[in-house]
């Protein structure tokens, strides 16, 4: 039987729809780029991002379209889809 026959051959090539490629910027516009799987908790994603940057994981809060992201949520929770793009804010301590 010939490859170019075969459903399987036409599969290879398209990309796998349980990952995620998603950029997360930092207030001074640094961009950080992850390829993630749907399922995957996004405190994981928030504590591989602390380790690249030298940042304490809990000191950092990520965000999507405003709303804070819990580190239980998924990708999945939260509709993402590739390309998306994650804020990722500084926790302030202190104030009057």
């Amino acid at each position: 039987m010939s490859e170019h026959n075969s459903p399987n051959a036409e599969a290879k090539p398209k990309p796998d729809d349980n990952t995620l490629n998603i950029k997360i910027r930092a207030t001074d516009s640094s961009e950080v780029f992850f390829k993630i799987k749907k399922t995957t908790k996004l405190n994981k994603l928030k504590t591989a991002y602390a380790d690249r940057v030298g940042h304490d994981p809990t000191a950092i809060r990520l965000l999507f379209d405003g709303a804070r992201i819990l580190d239980n949520q998924t990708a999945e929770d939260l509709d993402l889809e590739d390309g998306d793009v994650l804020e990722v804010l500084l926790e302030q301590v202190g104030g009057c």
